[in-house]
């Protein structure tokens, strides 16, 4: 029977009684899709192909450097239960431009952002002209190829593998490389030092039964994430996903001061001041949610996930913080993300090289104006309904989730207009006097939409 990607519950990945189709879909799935890879050391290529026989053998020499999805969670099981390392991650996704170089019909594409491609989605996603984006996001891109392990030994010999298979009339027309970015406890952060990647839709019955809540559902069916491969031999059987990725560089400096100014308008004094800082995220530096404490929790605590906003109507966490506009978790089963489908499975890692420590509290003037921020990557059922909505939807709307809410203060993108009240003290139902929104502190460098194949497509090619 086909995989029913709509099941309402999380896949049992590992049952003895799991389907034959099933099964395909896991072993011809690329990894990283339903579970994030560790990519501690992450090379990203951008790849342009001058010959479609070449471009064809090019990727299906790569096969053999990937591993499948389900390969991938038995060795995630492996190491949470001995250690044992991993084999280095391997991902490809192809763009429109690509599947034309290729020979393939893209009709059979139902996204029509995927079919657009980014440069010509921009004005939908108030990003920079294409004038303004970095020379190699500039060009056609073809393909992406990603390569991404623990430790940098593995990823550079993967990555030499990969250029040796590089035909001649190919080249490679960009390369990103992202290391991962952690506080003093070791928590994985980005770069104006909070916690980050902490929410994700989960959906494997293993990754679910590890965060059980009442409050808030992390479970969100297959449906969220995965659509037949439309060119694979049997697309009931194989699966991809459509990978956003966009190049976000940060301004640290700037947000910094922006967290000074808020807290001194805010009268903030002493460990209190970090509360500004909260209301722009959502949470504190280490994690904590400003819904559940005023607070940041001791070192060590874990990262809370288990709270929704129902009954919270700006007097904790403010409505136009980061985190609620990006996932306003309404409620527990039946909320916006759910009714919208707009959950992302995001995949992200920081890139650029600091001399300063990120998450503590040294002035706004030692900090980095550019050069380091975030590749921004996302798979997606549909990026028109999921990345496409949220940027534009919620991100980027001043009167989401309410009148006047303002920008998103982290990757709100566009011209700043009107005022922002905060709470003048933490679950108080004062608010402060109108402040100006937080200045853009994060900038579009670049990017592309691709389509993560099934491996069963690779190796027919």
């Amino acid at each position: 029977m086909p995989v029913n990607l709509a099941n309402g519950k999380p896949l049992a990945w590992d049952s003895a009684n799991l389907d034959a189709d099933t099964k395909a879909m896991l072993d011809n799935l690329q990894p990283n899709i339903l579970q994030a890879h560790v990519r501690e050391h992450l090379s990203l290529l951008l790849v342009s192909f001058g010959d479609k026989a070449d471009g064809r053998r090019f990727l299906r020499g790569l096969v053999p450097l990937m591993k499948s999805a389900r390969k991938h969670l038995e060795e995630v099981r492996s190491f949470n239960r001995a250690r044992t390392p991993g084999t280095p991650y391997v991902g490809v996704g192809i763009s429109k431009a690509g599947y034309l170089k290729l020979g393939e019909p893209t009709v059979e594409f139902t996204d029509n952002s995927f079919k657009s491609g980014l440069k010509r989605r921009k004005d939908t996603l108030s990003d920079p002209p294409v004038s303004a984006w970095e020379a190699p996001y500039q060009q056609e891109i073809h393909a992406i190829v990603l390569i991404g392990d623990a430790t940098p030994e593995p990823v550079a010999a993967t990555r030499a593998r990969v250029h040796a298979l590089l035909p001649k009339t190919a080249k490679i027309v960009g390369e990103e490389t992202g290391s991962g970015l952690r506080d003093g406890q070791g928590r994985g952060i980005e770069h104006f030092g909070y916690v980050d990647g902490r929410s994700q839709p989960l959906f494997l019955a293993d990754q679910v039964a590890a965060e059980k809540g009442t409050n808030w559902n992390p479970f969100f069916p297959l449906s969220h994430v995965l659509v037949p491969d439309p060119l694979a031999p049997k697309p009931s059987r194989h699966f991809g996903s459509y990978l956003v990725l966009r190049k976000l560089e940060q301004n640290v400096r700037a947000f910094r001061q922006a967290e000074e100014d808020l807290a001194d308008a805010l009268g903030l004094k002493g460990a209190d001041r970090l509360l500004a800082g909260a209301m722009l995220v959502g949470r504190f530096r280490n994690g904590t949610p400003l819904r559940l404490h005023g607070k940041p929790s001791s070192d060590g605590f874990p990262v809370q996930n288990d709270f929704s906003y129902r009954d919270d109507a700006g007097s904790r966490c403010p409505v136009s913080a980061h985190i609620r506009k990006a996932n306003p978790r309404d409620s527990r089963d039946e909320g916006l993300e759910r009714l919208l489908g707009v959950m992302m499975a995001r995949r992200g890692q920081t890139y650029g090289v600091r001399t300063d420590r990120p998450w503590d509290d040294a002035p706004p003037q030692t900090r980095p104006t550019g050069g380091v921020g975030l590749l921004f990557m996302a798979f997606n059922a549909s990026l028109q309904q999921q990345f496409e909505f949220t940027q534009q939807s919620w991100a980027d709307n001043r009167d989401f989730p309410a009148e006047g809410t303002g920008h998103d203060p982290v990757i709100g993108q566009g011209k700043r207009a009107g005022t922002v009240r905060y709470p003048k003290a933490w679950g108080g139902a004062a608010l402060s006097a109108p402040q100006k929104q937080a200045p853009q502190t994060v900038t579009m460098k670049g990017g592309e939409y691709f389509f993560a194949p099934s491996l069963a497509y690779l190796k027919n090619l």
